[in-house]
């Protein structure tokens, strides 16, 4: 079982990775650059750099999830397959 801690960690460092890349800087905009939907003030405070309303950036990250997909390297399921 310790064999496989690697191949966690890598799959928990890719993750964090992803997550870091996504997030914004800076100061965010008050209208949406999809929809133009105003932007309220209480999410631009707790979103640094935000550029989309909660509409938006849900439908961006069921986007992204669904494409992102998952590292299998150190699965019992791939080995079976």
């Amino acid at each position: 079982m310790r064999a496989n801690r690697p191949w966690i960690d890598a799959t928990v460092e890719d993750a964090i990775k992803r997550a870091r890349s996504r997030l914004g800087q800076g100061p965010g905009l008050s209208r949406c650059e999809t929809c133009d939907a105003e932007i309220p003030q209480a999410r631009r405070r707790a979103v640094p750099g935000v550029r989309l309303c909660v509409d938006c950036q849900e439908a961006e990250d069921r986007a992204q999830g669904a494409a992102a997909g998952y590292n299998r390297r150190g699965s019992k399921d791939s080995q079976l397959r």
